[in-house]
């Protein structure tokens, strides 16, 4: 089996960045796991931003398209906090997914459960699981008063 050749640092991130996006701080840890001394990795990284390739915002963007059907926002939040997204771009998304929390929580709501609790057991329930998936309380109060 012939051995694969060596890449240089901007060719493996150019192959991690086709096959989706990462944001600077993933990508700067994963490019960190492959190279002996960190020396490069930020210049590099500079020039992948400098010619487009990498972008916190589209990390954002994508995000928000990929998740906003199931999650709410607190959990998008955190999960962009994560990634190593910047504060400020995490609190300019904010009010795109306040906007639509409510219906959305509905939505999931309504997919797993599609009927009011009967008793408070039930409706513990469901307010966990609506909890877990990043909703706040006020949104998962009145789903569940079908508000």
């Amino acid at each position: 089996m012939p051995k694969r050749p060596e890449l240089n640092l901007y060719a493996r991130a150019i192959q991690c960045l086709a096959k989706r996006e990462y944001s600077r701080a993933e990508l700067r840890a994963r490019l960190l796991t492959q190279v002996e001394s960190g020396s490069n990795v930020d210049e590099v990284l500079d020039e992948l931003e400098n010619r487009g390739r990498l972008s916190d915002s589209r990390v954002v963007e994508q995000t928000l398209r990929i998740r906003r059907s199931r999650f709410g926002m607190q959990r998008i939040a955190f999960e962009l906090r994560q990634k190593g997204i910047d504060e400020k771009l995490v609190c300019e998304a904010m009010p795109e997914l306040k906007d639509s929390e409510l219906e959305v929580a509905r939505g999931v709501w309504q997919k797993k459960f599609g009927v009011f609790p009967e008793d408070d057991r039930e409706k513990a329930r469901q307010i966990r699981f609506l909890q877990s998936r990043g909703f706040a309380q006020d949104v998962i109060f009145k789903v569940l008063r079908g508000i």
